[in-house]
């Protein structure tokens, strides 16, 4: 991921957040408590979203899909402390018409049982293919947001035969140079996941949770609604906060393993990755896609963050479009 220092601490992971903050230990418990502080003063009111879709049943567990048109299967997998509403806020009716639309809450995640917390994007990606097969995917497009993106690579990975092509938004899909920042280690500590988060989840104001969406789709504007829609209480669970830091503090190791079978993957593969993203760095993630994969297509976004399907919606379809062109033509 990419060095350098953040402006502040972006304690509401929404989505895969990874750099190297060289924060002291003072000073971060000092922006605890003031956020903590601030949140008894001016509380947040926790709405209670419905789902959106339906539940596969598993033997291990739930998982819940929002579905949506008729056609090819287009299969989508969030970021980050996310869930399927990050795509039903526009995408999905935006390629209901052209495909039947899958977008999963990964396990743990929006309201997808946890499955005993999986941390590695292979077994997330096992996971949902057997969700995908118990409801008749059949040899889908796999698009991945961010963190999202290493589980489509997983999925590619494990059964490459059974995927159409992979459409990545600012995936997370190599190692980067030197450690998280103190903020992802402590997230995952024992003290961080017994004290730090279930605070978080249980006084964040929502000014605190607005500023960290700024931060993720900078310098894109966070677009009107957008956090309602996604759902406070669905994002500031402790429990899913306390997993996805785990996800992310182990994601490196997971992706470094995986990182040797890229090449052999042929199918369609069409990146999209903003030059000005801070979250997932451009040149440690996309552009070692595009030199070790033949099939990879690299498009550059110029000025764009790290949620380009808000930011530049038309051109990610255009590039769901050009995966089934390009697997038709082969």
């Amino acid at each position: 991921m990419e060095t350098g220092s953040t402006r502040f601490i972006r304690p509401l992971l929404m989505t895969l957040r990874i750099s190297a903050n060289r924060l002291s230990g003072l000073a971060l418990c000092t922006a605890i408590i003031a956020a903590c502080s601030t949140a008894l003063e001016d509380p947040m009111a926790h709405a209670d979203p419905s789902p959106e879709g339906a539940f596969i049943e598993l033997p291990q567990g739930r998982i819940h899909a929002v579905v949506q048109g008729q056609g090819p299967d287009l299969v989508m997998i969030h970021g980050a402390n996310g869930n399927a509403r990050d795509f039903s806020f526009d995408l999905i009716d935006r390629m209901a018409d052209e495909f039947r639309v899958i977008a999963f809450d990964r396990p743990g995640f929006g309201f997808s049982d946890d499955f005993g917390g999986p941390e590695s994007p292979v077994l997330q990606a096992d996971i949902l293919r057997v969700a995908a097969a118990e409801i008749g995917i059949e040899d889908p497009i796999i698009l991945g947001h961010s963190y999202g993106g290493a589980v489509a690579l997983a999925w590619a990975l494990r059964a490459p035969n059974d995927v159409a092509g992979l459409t990545l938004l600012a995936p997370a899909s190599h190692p980067w140079p030197g450690e998280l920042g103190i903020w992802y280690r402590l997230s995952a500590s024992a003290l961080g996941q017994h004290l730090v988060l279930p605070l978080i989840s249980r006084f964040a104001p929502r000014a605190a949770v607005e500023r960290s969406l700024e931060g993720v789709f900078a310098p894109d504007p966070v677009p009107e609604g957008y956090l309602d829609h996604l759902g406070l209480d669905l994002t500031l669970r402790s429990g899913q906060l306390r997993l996805n830091a785990n996800q992310i503090d182990s994601l490196k190791g997971h992706v470094e393993a995986m990182a040797g079978g890229y090449p052999a993957l042929t199918m369609p593969i069409e990146v999209l990755h903003g030059t000005s993203d801070t979250t997932v760095g451009l040149q440690y993630h996309s552009e070692r896609l595009e030199a070790e994969v033949e099939s990879v297509n690299l498009t550059r976004l110029e000025d764009v963050g790290h949620m380009p399907h808000h930011a530049r919606p038309e051109e990610v379809a255009d590039a769901i479009r050009r995966v089934a062109t390009r697997r038709a033509q082969d």
